[in-house]
């Protein structure tokens, strides 16, 4: 099966050797069942440890790599409708998130949540961006909701926005990379040394890390013409290859997934790369807080 498969593969211009490394791993989440059993998984998700109310998602990277789109597009997904509670711009240049904001994706009726949460952030940039230090604080749980980031100076502990007492649904579960796939050879030296630092820090806390790769539509013609390419594209395969050397992300922990941006309607292959992005987040937060919890 495998090789009639790579022989097709080849025919329609795509590698058979990279067919073979990641078909296996990589294609099954195509497939309805997968995205069936993924989107039954989130829907029945309850923390193990009881004093968890939520497991928090942090979503860092460049300015406009699609943090607040990502957001949208869980809470569009599980929604079954278009969402649009986390903040998005196209065009500004700027990063449009300006406060540290936690976001919640309703489950059923109001008042209800679905057991994680997503922690939106200014984006990276020189000089105006959010500082590493408050990435870090945040990781701490030591930033409340509201406080507006300042790219002059970090969070004080005298500041009226610095919790001093932080709970372990305040502290981040699990650190996500958002990383638009049209400009990762275009990152400047200082924005890789800051997402570096912000790892290395979240190594020495311990919280996982994984990494979404955004905006792959626009960035590979053939991902365009179906986004079932997404695996096939042997352009995107480097792209991928190259956050793993620049971040030292492993490559099995970097997905790629597209945001809802211009539709209208969900899509069954747009949802299927969200959940599996989102299953993975899950899954490590709630590794690293039982580690914790038995240590």
């Amino acid at each position: 099966m495998h090789s009639q498969l790579g022989n097709k593969l080849s025919s329609d211009g795509f590698p058979a050797e990279f067919y073979k490394e990641f078909w296996k791993i990589l294609a099954p989440v195509f497939y309805r069942t997968g995205k069936t059993n993924d989107l039954q998984f989130i829907n029945n998700y309850q923390p193990y440890n009881s004093e968890l109310q939520h497991l928090r998602i942090l979503l860092h990277g460049p300015i406009g790599a699609g943090k607040s789109s990502f957001i949208n597009s869980v809470d569009t997904l599980l929604q079954g409708r278009m969402a649009a509670n986390a903040l998005a711009d196209t065009i500004s240049g700027k990063s449009f998130t300006k406060t540290y904001e936690t976001f919640k994706i309703q489950k059923g009726g109001p008042g209800t949540f679905y057991p994680f949460a997503f922690t939106d952030i200014m984006g990276l940039e020189k000089d105006t961006g959010v500082k590493v230090e408050d990435i870090i604080l945040a990781m701490k749980g030591h930033v409340k909701d509201g406080y507006k980031f300042n790219p002059e100076s970090s969070l004080s502990e005298h500041d009226h926005d610095y919790n001093k007492e932080p709970t372990l649904n305040d502290k981040v579960h699990v650190l996500v990379s958002v990383i638009d796939a049209n400009k990762i050879k275009l990152m400047s030296d200082d924005i890789i040394k800051q997402m570096r630092d912000v790892r290395l820090a979240a190594r020495d806390m311990g919280i996982p890390q994984m990494a979404i790769l955004t905006k792959i539509d626009e960035a590979c013609p053939k991902v365009k013409e179906n986004i079932r390419n997404v695996y096939k594209s042997t352009w995107l395969k480097e792209q991928m290859e190259t956050v793993s050397v620049t971040s030292g992300i492993p490559l099995n922990c970097i997905l790629p997934v597209k945001n809802y941006h211009s539709e209208i309607q969900t899509d069954d292959d747009v949802n299927t790369l969200i959940l599996a992005a989102l299953k993975q987040m899950i899954h490590f937060g709630e590794d690293y807080v039982n580690k914790r919890q038995t240590c």
